[in-house]
C-alpha cells in the first residue's frame, strides 16, 4: 500500500513532464500547448528506502521489494473547470479518486513556454486551481441538499448525519475556504471521505524551478513556501527538467550530475517524503532469504491491520508480531542477533506499528 497521487496544475506548469520523470516513463507527452494530456496518465513507482537495502544486505535477501506509489497525471486545469471550461468536469472526477493531491505550481520565466495567463505568478496560480475544486465541491453538496433534507425529515438518521456533515463543509466553500477546514470527528472520518470533495484533500505544492535554483529555489518558490506554511500545506522543490534528464540516466551515472547540479538526491525522493509526511504514512518491513519487502501503512495502525495489508487471513488470524525495530536489527546484524540482545519482542494487537519495524506475523489458519 502507498498512496494515489494526482498531479493538477495550470497548462504549461511541469506536470506532464514531471510525471515522466517520477514514473520515467514517456506515457504522458509533454508538449508546449494546454490539454496536450488528453486521458489521465497513471503510473506506479517504487518508493525509495535505503533502509530496505541494508535489511537485505544483512539477511542475504534474495529479492529486494519496495513499497509503490501511484501518481495520476491529470490534464491542465483552467479558469472556470467547475463549469466545463477546458476539458472540464472529466477531468475534476479523476481527482476524486486520489488521496492527495500534488500541485505543480510553475516558478520559473521561460520565454518559449507560454502561460496561459501571460505571465508567471505563483499564487494567482495556486488560487485559480483551489477556486474551480471550491467551486465544484460546492456544486456537488448543494445538489446533495435537498434530498437529505427531505430524508433527513422522515427520520433518517444517516441522512441526518450526512446532511450535518455537508453542512458544516458548505460554510467554509461558500467563504471561499477549502473542505478541509471542516469540523470532523474521528468517526465521521470515513463519511467525510465518502463525500469525495475535491478540496478536502491535503495538498503538497510542488514548485518547478529553473534548472540553477532547483538546490536552494527562488524567489517564486519562497512565495509558494510561506503560503503552503500558513495553509498547513506542504511545499518541495523541483527541476522538472533535471528530474526528467535523471530519470534516463543509468544509475551509476546519477550521483556525478546531482552533484554537478548542486543536489544531494532526485527531487522524486523529496516528493515522496512530503507526500508520506502529508498523509501520515509509516513504513515497516519483512525480512527473510527469501526477500526484503516494505509496506506502507497510516501512522497510529495497530498490528492486526498492518498484516492485513499483506493478507486479510493475516488480519483475520492475528496471534501476535515478531517485532524488532529497525536499529536494533541492523546493530544486532539480524533477527538472531537481535534475540541474543533480548531486542526481539512479541506484540499483541494493540500494538500499534512503528516506522522502520520489522515484522513477522503469526496468524492462526
Amino acid at each position: 500500500m502507498g498512496f494515489k497521487c494526482g498531479i493538477v496544475g495550470l497548462p504549461n506548469v511541469g506536470k506532464s513532464t514531471l510525471f515522466n520523470a517520477l514514473t520515467q516513463t514517456a506515457a504522458a507527452q509533454a508538449a508546449n500547448y494546454p490539454f496536450c494530456t488528453i486521458e489521465p496518465n497513471v503510473g506506479d513507482v517504487a518508493v525509495p528506502d535505503p533502509r530496505l537495502e541494508t535489511l537485505a544486505a544483512i539477511a542475504g535477501s534474495k529479492e529486494i521489494i519496495p513499497t509503490r506509489l501511484t501518481f495520476v497525471d491529470i490534464a491542465g486545469l483552467v479558469r472556470g473547470a467547475s463549469k466545463g471550461e477546458g476539458l472540464g468536469n472529466q477531468f475534476l472526477a479523476n481527482i476524486r479518486e486520489c488521496d492527495a493531491i500534488a500541485h505543480v505550481v510553475r516558478c520559473f520565466v521561460d520565454g518559449d513556454v507560454t502561460h496561459v495567463d501571460g505571465e508567471v505568478d505563483p499564487i494567482r496560480d495556486i488560487e485559480t486551481i483551489e477556486t474551480e475544486l471550491m467551486l465544484a465541491d460546492l456544486e456537488s453538496l448543494e445538489k446533495r441538499v435537498v434530498s437529505l433534507e427531505k430524508r433527513a425529515k422522515g427520520g433518517d438518521k444517516e441522512a441526518k448525519e450526512t446532511l450535518d456533515l455537508v453542512n458544516r463543509c458548505l460554510g467554509p466553500l461558500r467563504e471561499g475556504r477549502p473542505a478541509r477546514v471542516a469540523q470532523n470527528s474521528l468517526e465521521e472520518r470515513k463519511a467525510f471521505a465518502a463525500l469525495q470533495l475535491l478540496s478536502s484533500k491535503p495538498v503538497l505544492y510542488v514548485c518547478n524551478v529553473e534548472e540553477g535554483s532547483a538546490d536552494k529555489g527562488n524567489e517564486f518558490s519562497e512565495i509558494v513556501k510561506a503560503r503552503a506554511a500558513r495553509k498547513g500545506a506542504v511545499a518541495v522543490v523541483v527541476s522538472a527538467k533535471i528530474e526528467s534528464e535523471i530519470a534516463v540516466m543509468p544509475a551509476e551515472e546519477q550521483k556525478d550530475y546531482l552533484d554537478a547540479v548542486g543536489l544531494t538526491e532526485p527531487g522524486l525522493n523529496r516528493v515522496i517524503r512530503a507526500g508520506y509526511d502529508l498523509l501520515h504514512l509509516v513504513t515497516y518491513f519483512t525480512v527473510g532469504p527469501k526477500e526484503a519487502r516494505a509496506w506502507t501503512i497510516e501512522k497510529g495502525t495497530r498490528a492486526p491491520a498492518a498484516a492485513g495489508v499483506i493478507h486479510t487471513d493475516f488480519e483475520k488470524g492475528f496471534i501476535r508480531a515478531e517485532t524488532i525495530a529497525f536499529d536494533d536489527y541492523v546493530s544486532n546484524k539480524g533477527e538472531a542477533g537481535a534475540r541474543d540482545a533480548g531486542k526481539f519482542r512479541l506484540e499483541g494487537k494493540d500494538y500499534v506499528v512503528a516506522d522502520g519495524d520489522v515484522l513477522h506475523f503469526r496468524f492462526a489458519n
